[in-house]
This record gives structure tokens, C-alpha cells and sequence, in this order.
């Protein structure tokens, strides 16, 4: 989780006019926000063992405000960076209430009830495959760490553990960290040994293990505290290009959310849990307005590729790792000591990680009638426009965050823009439309509706209350329309 917090904390604080310190704090705070948000998630929201992280859709709603405040004159740099962040803080605020509202009151998990097994097959693939720039391409900037991460990890993982079969649990739980460890070192080794001091500055942000400046600027202990940056700042314009970042948000948690349930073995999550873990996730994103974070929440994609590269499915575990994120966030030098591992070696482990939750959301066609070809239809227009519409948009979109749709409304521009540059929202779109519409009625069973029903209430399937049901001491005290 830390790579994704890192890049985007690396892409933004210094256009804001960040220092290092600053995208330490920053780092910082994002870290204390998942781990709140993390704990909120598995107590009572959808209760499956999910990390909730930093959200990359949130990029062209906050460039937009950086470029809002890029010709303007400050007394510093730093001064410029605060008044962006309080903006940042300010539209998160408002626009978490999207969420709560179609959260709390069961419209999101009312619409989910449109889902079928052949519109989320399409979505939780996309979950995966839509973050395929995170993968290679990320690797690809440095090679000679990147590439033996990726082949140690899959030997390591995959084979050693059929070779020595009595080492077979360690390997299968704990090769990623030993994997992670010997590169690590590895690029240590070569940073020192100079095998990067001609090399270009590309190159040099990439491999070396001294780039990021995080340990020698994050202070010893800080304790994120609410309002850091000074008074929110509220601008309609701002707040509009958030109000569709957070229904991206929603959109790419509910495929996160569907491909967890199938690697934690649980059933799929039914709307009333979909739709109270969303209005949660809304809360979460007005704690980190207050608290000042640089984008909001959403499920992490690569932490549930992990349940199916680990097989640990346990909500206690991913529990107890957010007093790890609580400790790295107020201690900042070990937290920084950890984000200074080069991304390449993220992007090593993405590759298997986003590949995983790929694969989980073609099993889903298993409980559909896979020989219709009007599922056929629905799955490949669904899967390649999920894919395809991301990536005009993303292709066509300036370094600045100007997209393709540009109009005289910068908040109108920043809305669609930021809605179909995420795959997950594209696929949902497509697929909810088509197979609601092409034939629906007729095609029932082909559609995998008779095993899919059950499933959409607390009540349908007996397993339901085993996975999704709240703490006693908690159900009691919450009104029994909100379960």
C-alpha cells in the first residue's frame, strides 16, 4: 500500500510547492487515514478482511486545483502549498457527503441489486487489468530491479514451495517479504556502489534507494491532528470535479469489495452491506478532509490480489496491520524508511497482485450460462470499453490534468473526465446497461440470476449473517433500517 501512497503523494506536493517535509507529512497523514479508514471498513462496514488506501481518482480533480493556484503570487512556495492543501481539504469535505448520502440512504446498494454474475465479471477484471500502467510500465523504468523482483517473487512463491513441500506455508506466506528484502538490498548495493551516477535523472528516481528524501526530512514523531493546514477553503468549482471522484471511488470499491468476498471465500456481499460500507467510506473521506489528506480513500486492489498470493482471508489479520500503519504514520522515520523502497519493486509485485483479482473476476462466468451468446456480447463490449474509454481519456489528457472534454465549465469537464478515466465506473456503466436491457427478461438463467438472488439479501443465504454481521454490543445500538 505504501507504493500507492507514495506515488501519489510524489505526483502532487511538489506542483503544490511541497518541500520534502511536506510530502513526508503528507505521506504521513494518507497512512493515518487508511488505517482509521482500514478499521472503520472491518468493524463496521463490509467486514471483509479489505485495506482501504489512497485513491488515484482523485488525480484530475486535484491538479485542477493546483493549476487554480499555479499563476497566482504567494510570499513562498510553502505558503502556495498550504492554501492548495486547505482547498484539497475543504472540496473532500463537501463532497464526502455524496457518499454518506448514497450510501445511507440504500441507493448505491438498490442499484447493485441490477447486478448480475455477467456484469461482475467485466468490473472486478477491470479492477485489475484497468491498473495495468501500475505494472510493467512502472517496472520497465528500472529493469535490473524491477525484473528480478518479479521472477523471484513468482519462483520463490510458486515452485520452491512444490520443491521443499515441508516449507510450503513459509513460502507461501512470507516470500513476498523475503523477495522484497533482497532486492531492496540489492539496489542498496548498487546505489553505493555508483552504478547510477551517469545514468539519467529518470533512472535515477526510479532505481536508487536515496531518492525520495523522506528519511532525512520526515520528523522522528508526529501525530497527524485535525485542520494541520489551516482552515479549509470551499470552492464550488473544486467541489464538483471531487463529487465525481468520490462516485469513481464508490464504483472501484464495489468491484474491490466483490473480488475480496470470492478470495476470502465469503459470499458476495449483499446490497445492504455494499451500500452501508459505501456511506462509511464517505465518512472516512470527511475524516481526511478534516484531517487534511491529499485525496480520499478507496479499497485496496493489490492488499486483495494479496488473500489469493497469501490464502490468509482473516479480518483479524488486516485488523491488526493497521497498528503497523498507525506506528509508520506517527513515526515518521521508520514509516520513511519503508517508503524509500524503489517503486520498481512495487510495480514487480503489482504485476502478480493486480493480475490475481483479474483472474477472480473471470471466475464469476462459472455461475452464468457461458455458451449464451448474448452473455458473450454483454461481457466482451462491457470488458474492451472498460478498458478502451480509460485509456483515450487518460492518453488525451495533459500533464496539468486537462482532459478531453473541455468546455466552458472546468467543474463539468473535470466530472466526466474524471468519471471515464476509471475503468471500473466504465464497465459498471456498460455492463448494468446492456444486461438490464438486451433480452434481460427472457434470459434469466442464462444470466446466473437463480444463484445470484440469494445472495442480494442479509436474509437470502444462511452464510450471509456468518460473514456480514456486526459485532453484538454494536447491532444493538444501531437502528435496524441502516443493517
Amino acid at each position: 500500500m505504501l507504493g500507492s501512497i507514495v506515488i501519489i503523494a510524489s505526483t502532487f506536493v511538489p506542483r503544490m510547492g511541497g518541500d520534502h517535509g511536506d510530502k513526508a507529512r503528507v505521506i504521513q497523514t494518507m497512512l493515518f487515514m487508511a488505517a482509521i479508514n482500514t478499521l472503520l471498513q472491518t468493524i463496521l462496514g463490509t467486514r471483509l478482511p479489505t485495506v482501504m488506501t489512497a485513491s488515484f481518482a482523485f488525480t484530475l480533480p486535484v491538479l485542477s486545483i493546483i493549476n487554480d493556484y499555479s499563476d497566482r503570487t504567494f510570499r513562498s512556495e510553502h505558503e502556495r502549498f498550504e492554501v492548495t492543501m486547505r482547498t484539497i481539504q475543504g472540496s473532500l469535505i463537501v463532497s464526502s457527503f455524496v457518499n454518506i448520502f448514497i450510501g445511507f440512504s440504500k441507493a448505491w446498494g438498490n442499484f447493485t441489486r441490477f447486478f448480475s454474475p455477467i456484469v461482475i465479471v467485466p468490473v472486478v477484471c477491470v479492477v485489475g487489468l484497468g491498473l495495468f500502467a501500475r505494472g510493467f510500465p512502472l517496472l520497465g523504468n528500472c529493469v535490473e530491479i524491477g525484473l528480478p523482483m518479479l521472477i523471484l517473487l513468482v519462483i520463490s512463491q510458486q515452485y520452491l514451495k512444490r520443491v521443499f513441500p515441508r516449507a510450503h506455508n513459509i513460502l507461501e506466506r512470507f516470500a513476498l517479504l523475503l523477495c522484497i528484502g533482497l532486492i531492496w538490498a540489492f539496489a542498496a548495493i548498487l546505489t553505493e556502489s555508483g552504478a547510477y551516477n551517469n545514468a539519467k535523472e529518470q533512472t535515477k528516481q526510479s532505481c536508487r534507494t536515496d531518492r525520495t528524501f523522506l528519511i532525512s526530512s520526515a520528523p522522528w514523531v508526529r501525530i497527524p491532528y485535525p485542520f494541520q493546514w489551516g482552515k479549509p477553503i470551499f470552492r464550488a468549482s473544486h467541489v464538483f470535479g471531487m463529487m465525481g471522484a468520490a462516485l469513481v471511488t464508490s464504483a472501484e470499491s464495489t468491484g474491490t469489495y466483490f473480488a475480496a468476498a470470492r478470495l476470502a471465500g465469503a459470499t458476495p456481499p449483499p446490497a445492504s452491506v455494499i451500500s452501508h460500507s459505501i456511506g462509511l467510506q464517505g465518512v472516512g473521506m470527511l475524516l481526511e478532509g478534516i484531517f487534511g489528506a491529499a485525496v480520499g480513500t478507496t479499497a485496496s486492489v493489490e492488499n486483495v490480489g494479496l488473500l489469493g498470493l497469501t490464502h490468509i482471508g482473516s479480518r483479524r489479520v488486516v485488523q491488526i496491520s493497521t497498528a503497523f500503519m498507525f506506528f509508520f504514520s506517527i513515526f515518521g522515520k521508520f514509516g520513511a524508511f519503508f517508503a524509500s523502497i524503489p517503486l520498481p519493486i512495487f510495480a514487480a509485485i503489482y504485476c502478480v497482485l493486480f493480475g490475481i483479482v483479474a483472474a477472480v473476476g473471470i471466475t464469476f462466468i462459472q455461475f452464468a450460462n457461458n455458451n449464451s451468446l448474448r452473455n458473450i456480447y454483454v461481457l466482451g463490449l462491457s470488458l474492451f470499453l472498460g478498458i478502451s474509454i480509460p485509456q483515450y481519456f487518460i492518453s488525451n489528457t495533459t500533464p496539468n490534468g486537462v482532459g478531453p472534454v473541455r468546455t466552458d465549465g472546468i467543474w463539468f469537464d473535470d466530472i466526466v473526465n474524471t468519471i471515464f478515466s476509471s475503468s471500473p465506473t466504465v464497465a459498471i456503466i456498460v455492463g448494468t446497461l446492456l444486461d438490464n436491457t438486451l433480452d434481460a427478461k427472457y434470459s434469466a438463467d442464462d444470466r446466473g440470476l437463480a444463484w445470484w438472488r440469494p445472495f442480494q439479501s442479509r436474509k437470502g443465504d444462511s452464510r450471509n449473517e456468518e460473514f456480514y454481521s456486526l459485532p453484538v454490543r454494536i447491532r444493538e445500538y444501531i437502528p435496524s433500517r441502516y443493517l
